[in-house]
C-alpha cells in the first residue's frame, strides 16, 4: 500500500511544509539521507501550547507530539519534490518537551509521533530515538521534533 493511501485511510493530509521561523532551512539532504529541522506542535487552531507535569497531560502532548510528525513528513514531501513515495524509512527521531523539572514521561510524548510513524509508515517508520525534556521551548510550544530519514 502506498504511504499516501496509508495517509489517507488515517484521515490525514499533509499540509504544506511549514516555512522556517528564523535563519535556516527546513531540511538538508546529503545523498539519500535527509536531516529535517524540528518542527513544533501545531493544529488546525494554531500552535499547540504548554508545560507537560504543569497545564497539559501526556495525552494532550503525545497529540501535540502526532502534529510535529505530520509536519516532518511535510517537510520529508517537499525534499522529495512532492512525491512522499519517495520516502525509504525513519531513520531516528530527537523529540524535545516543554515539561517541568520533576516530569518523566517524555517518551509517553514522543510515543505519538513514534506510533503514528509506525501507523501511516508500517516497519519504514520504526526509528531510533531520544527523548528529552527542556524548560523551554520557541514559542511556548509543548514539543518540537526533530528528524532523520532515508529516500530513494
Amino acid at each position: 500500500m502506498s504511504i499516501a493511501s496509508r495517509l489517507s485511510d488515517l484521515g490525514v493530509t499533509l499540509p504544506d511544509a511549514p516555512a522556517p521561523a528564523a535563519n535556516y532551512v527546513p531540511f538538508v539532504q546529503v545523498g539519500n539521507i535527509v536531516y529535517v529541522s524540528g518542527q513544533i506542535s501545531n493544529g488546525p487552531d494554531g500552535l499547540i501550547t504548554g508545560k507537560l507535569g504543569a497545564d497539559m497531560d501526556v495525552a494532550g502532548g503525545a497529540t501535540a507530539a502526532k502534529t510535529c510528525a505530520i509536519s516532518l513528513l511535510a517537510q520529508v514531501k517537499a525534499a522529495c519534490g512532492g512525491d512522499i513515495e519517495r520516502l525509504v524509512r525513519v531513520v531516528k527521531l530527537t523529540g524535545f518537551v516543554n515539561s517541568t523539572a520533576d516530569f518523566t514521561d517524555q517518551p509517553k510524548v514522543i510515543n505519538g509521533a513514534s506510533d503514528f510513524l509506525v501507523e501511516a509508515l508500517g516497519d519504514a517508520g520504526r526509528h531510533s530515538r531520544s527523548a528529552v525534556s527542556a524548560a523551554s521551548l520557541p514559542l511556548g510550544v509543548a514539543v518540537e521534533i526533530e528528524g532523520i530519514f532515508q529516500i530513494k
